[in-house]
């Protein structure tokens, strides 16, 4: 368990956090379909009785993973609307989303294993809406083509970055720090083009 996911058990109740971190486990491993509320007790060790107090089914335990991340993404929007349009804030905005990522890897493998799960349910689109918040945050309005992919790759490569590094033998910080970089330089050059325009 990483240092963030430590402090974000502490706030939110062991109990409740450990279903979670147990139900996205199986999730990952056995897909989201094939993993049953009676599985996740057993894994945990509790009745059935006790995992309804706290989740009344699976979609309830996916979509409180979901707002762990949605509570920080709506912050930064909301801090974002409030600044202006320089390079300079969206730096900010990407140094803000790699902090509110941190710890978020497994549910990022989630998504990337259980797409269509993913698709068919509230929370999925809900987050998918967040995203493109966040975009329209980076690029410019009349930003050419490639310029908004490169804001586009600036988002993914820090979502997909946590997966694809996550065998590669170095520091979870310092991994962060490098996924950071390589968004932080994708947004740099989109944004290079507005600058001479304006």
């Amino acid at each position: 368990m990483t240092s963030s996911e430590g402090t974000r058990g502490g706030r939110r109740g062991n109990t409740r956090q450990r279903i979670q971190d147990v139900a996205l486990e199986l999730f990952v491993q056995q897909g989201y379909e094939k993993t049953s509320l009676r599985e996740i007790a057993e894994h945990l060790d509790v009745t059935k009785a006790a995992l309804y107090y706290h989740f009344k089914t699976k979609e309830d335990i996916l979509i409180g993973l979901f707002e762990d991340l949605a509570r920080p993404v709506d912050e930064l929007i909301e801090w974002a609307k409030e600044q202006p349009r320089t390079l300079e804030t969206k730096h900010e905005i990407l140094r803000r989303y790699s902090a509110a990522l941190a710890g978020a890897e497994g549910l990022f493998r989630f998504i990337q294993e259980n797409q269509a799960a993913v698709r068919e349910l509230r929370t999925g689109e809900d987050f998918k809406e967040r995203m493109l918040r966040l975009l329209e945050m980076l690029r410019e309005p009349d930003a050419a083509l490639a310029d908004q992919v490169r804001c586009f790759s600036a988002l993914f490569s820090m979502h997909a970055g946590m997966f694809v590094l996550r065998d590669a033998e170095s520091d979870p910080e310092e991994k962060r720090k490098a996924i950071l970089e390589v968004a932080t330089d994708l947004v740099t050059q989109a944004n290079a083009g507005q600058g001479e325009k304006g």
